[in-house]
């Protein structure tokens, strides 16, 4: 390569220049650079039709002679393009090659850099992404070779948008790209795929070893705080990773493999990296029959209410939980806990919200006039502005008294446009409707949220309950929210009451009201009649405080 006359250069599989004849010269007139793209060589090449030709010989095609003849290239001919080891090379054949303006020039580097990469961040852009993994997957043997491909997701990303400002998400995003960058290896390429999601694609390592050893890297460095305008910013990455051609022999293929892989990171927590398998792929497609049979389930009877007594100690039933289930006519009967989130994210709650509302009110009519129903609200309801009126619409159709119908949130509710979310239980209170708090104790547990919001009632999670007869911590725990609670002149529920044991323990620290399969399980509407009249309830006054008196 140092002695020959002639215009010589190799490329590898991404077509990044690996070695040249001394004489050749890159668009600057200047002597290439090893790792730059072919087209800051030839310039034409960026051309799709032109590049075309450099992808077929990458896959076997014979040895071919490319025309160059354009406005972009200083070289008037053409080259003559054969696959080499690990890649192609390039034989120039020019008739004139003349040295471009200073003008020229400059205005070449920039057109090429603005044609294949991301102006925020500067790493490659969307269109450099596909057609490299594309190359990559065709210069593979698949017996021994395999591409990685890892998907990068930011988790958190928009909190940082909406609390700090598009200007700080631009920032953040520029930092994000500056430390996978710093985590890269010989072989492993970075890629801005689109908005707050980055791409790796890594050849010539051993896999899975070596994909597993950059994920779990930039999981780690993206999990350390970044400091913008001074205020240090938390997010963290979720990772899918794929290889080819194990997982895809196309593009589309390994990205849709590496997709599935991230939302199983997503799945998992967040701030972890899945490989792709195959099992992921059954629960998506399991996943989208779900939320294509969930918007029909409503229409066609599949959704239905069971409703679980809630106990006054020592045995006065005061009313019941309205429970949501689904039996589908393929996969029989599908958790809340798998349905919900399809339905929240699938925009959908809302409606099925009201369903359940209006018939858990409906269902109340039926019992005593003092007892109460309790109907849990989705986060997502409290999304679209509209709860409070479809509340007041429903009470009002049903003809049920406002004290009678009590609304359960979980904490969630509250870290979601607090301001907003806390004007609407404040309006729902003012229309003499109960608001509870779910779950309280499991999750994030402000005590603001408590000073911020009238709720008249606690209720504490089966976690805490369940070896509540045994542990210490427990029994102290369960002890210090009954006193809190009873302090802010709030009533407590005590969830997943199973034991008789359990059951003297509350009852002895004075809880108000219990709740478990010991004192009876979820049952359907009709059943509930009979249950109250066996249960011989005692009324309690509903006519008094807003506290502890249901």
């Amino acid at each position: 390569m140092a002695n020959t006359a002639e215009l010589v250069s190799f490329y590898d599989r991404n077509l990044r220049l690996t070695h040249h004849s001394a004489n050749l010269k890159n668009i600057g007139g200047h002597a290439p650079a090893t790792g730059i793209p072919v087209w800051e060589v030839y310039p034409s090449f960026l051309d799709s039709q032109l590049r075309a030709e450099l992808d077929r010989v990458l896959r076997g095609a014979p040895p071919t002679n490319v025309e160059l003849g354009d406005s972009q290239s200083q070289v008037q001919g053409s080259v003559f393009v054969f696959g080499a080891a690990d890649g192609l090379a390039i034989i120039e054949r020019t008739t004139e090659r003349r040295k471009p303006s200073s003008v020229e020039m400059q205005e070449r580097i920039t057109l090429l850099h603005q044609a294949s990469h991301d102006a925020l961040t500067g790493l490659e852009n969307r269109r450099r992404f596909s057609e490299s993994l594309q190359r990559t997957l065709s210069g593979i043997d698949g017996s021994k070779e395999k591409a990685a491909l890892l998907q990068i997701d930011l988790d958190d990303f928009k909190a940082v948008n909406d609390t700090l400002g598009h200007g700080a998400g631009d920032t953040l995003l520029q930092l994000v790209a500056d430390r996978i960058r710093n985590e890269l290896q010989e072989g492993e390429f970075a890629y801005r795929y689109a908005g707050d999601e980055f791409a790796v694609i890594q050849s010539g390592k051993e896999q899975p070893a070596e994909a597993e050893r950059l994920a779990a890297s930039l999981v780690d460095t993206l999990k350390a705080p970044f400091l913008i305008n001074g205020i240090p910013v938390f997010i963290g990455a979720s990772i899918g990773i794929a290889f080819g051609l194990e997982h895809g022999t196309e593009s589309e293929q390994l990205m849709k493999a590496a997709d599935i892989a991230l939302y199983a990171a997503k799945r998992d927590g967040r701030g972890c990296a899945r490989i792709f398998n195959r099992s992921m792929l059954l629960l998506l497609e399991q996943r989208e029959n779900l939320r294509r049979s969930l918007r029909a389930a409503l229409a066609h009877g599949e959704l239905y209410l069971e409703y679980q007594p809630i106990f006054r100690p020592p045995s006065s039933v005061v009313g019941f939980e309205a429970l949501l289930r689904w039996h589908h006519p393929e996969f029989g009967i599908i958790p809340p806990s798998v349905f919900i989130p399809i339905a929240e994210a699938d925009g959908i709650m809302d409606h099925i919200g009201r369903w359940v509302l209006e018939q858990a009110c409906r269902q109340a009519r039926t019992w005593p006039s003092w007892m109460t129903v309790a109907v849990n609200l989705s986060p997502a309801q409290f999304l679209s502005g509209a709860l409070t009126d479809t509340v007041a619409q429903v009470i009002d159709a049903v003809g049920i008294r406002a004290d009678r119908l009590e609304l359960e949130i979980t904490e969630t509710v509250l870290l979601e446009k607090t301001v907003d979310n806390l004007d609407t239980l404040n309006t729902l209170s003012v229309l003499g409707i109960r608001i509870s708090l779910d779950d309280f104790g499991t999750r994030y547990s402000s005590l603001s949220y408590l000073k911020n919001f009238p709720f008249d009632t606690l209720k504490i999670d089966q976690y805490f309950i369940d070896d509540l007869e045994t542990d210490q911590k427990s029994q102290a725990i369960v002890r210090s929210i009954i006193g809190l609670a009873h302090g802010l002149g709030m009533s407590v529920t005590a969830e997943g009451v199973e034991t008789p044991g359990q059951a003297s323990w509350l009852i002895e620290e004075d809880c108000d009201y219990l709740q478990g399969y010991l004192l009876g399980q979820p049952m359907a509407g009709e059943v509930t009649r009979d249950f109250i009249r066996r249960s011989a309830p005692t009324p309690v006054g509903t006519t008094g405080g807003r506290n502890r008196a249901m």
